[in-house]
C-alpha cells in the first residue's frame, strides 16, 4: 500500500515532545495526527467550525496497525479515504508516509468512525450535506 492508494494526502509533522522514552513516537501520537488531518481536511475544505457547529463528528471507534517506527523531526503524510459514508457515521481508512512521495513505505495504518451527533443534545443526526459531498470526494474501493 502506498499513498497513491488514498485520494486525500494531509501534510503533517512531529513534534519534539512526540517522541517516547523509546525514541519514536509514542502510539497515542499517531492517532493525534490522524485526528488532525481527518480535521483539518473538513474544516479547510467546508470552512465549518466545528465549536459552534450544530452537528458534531465524535471518535466512537478507532485502531491502529504499526508497521515501523517514526520519530522527530520527521515530515510526514497522512492519507484518507472513506471506506464506508452511513447516514450519521463515516469510517476512514487512513495511512501515514513519510512526505517524501507517493511511493513511501507506510509506517502505520489506522481506522477511524465518526459518528455525527447534534451539539446540543448529543444524539445522532445526519451527517451535515456540506461535509457528505466532501466525503464522497475520498471514496474509493478498498486498497489491501
Amino acid at each position: 500500500m502506498t499513498a497513491a492508494d488514498f485520494p486525500v494526502l494531509w501534510p503533517v509533522t512531529t513534534r519534539w515532545a512526540d517522541n517516547d522514552m523509546y525514541g519514536h513516537l509514542n502510539n497515542a501520537v499517531y492517532y493525534q495526527l490522524f485526528d488532525t488531518a481527518i480535521n483539518g481536511w473538513i474544516i479547510g475544505a467546508t470552512g465549518i467550525d466545528p465549536v459552534s457547529a450544530p452537528a458534531q463528528g465524535v471518535v466512537v471507534e478507532s485502531g491502529c496497525k504499526y508497521f515501523r517506527s517514526v520519530e522527530f523531526p520527521h515530515a510526514l503524510t497522512v492519507g484518507i479515504r472513506v471506506a464506508r459514508l452511513g447516514n450519521s457515521s463515516v469510517t476512514y481508512d487512513l495511512g501515514l508516509f513519510d512526505a517524501e512521495g507517493d511511493d513511501a513505505t507506510i509506517a502505520a495504518r489506522g481506522s477511524w468512525v465518526h459518528v455525527y451527533v447534534d451539539t446540543d443534545s448529543r444524539r445522532p443526526v445526519g451527517i451535515p450535506e456540506s461535509i457528505r459531498e466532501l466525503l464522497t470526494t475520498a471514496q474509493t474501493g478498498d486498497p489491501s
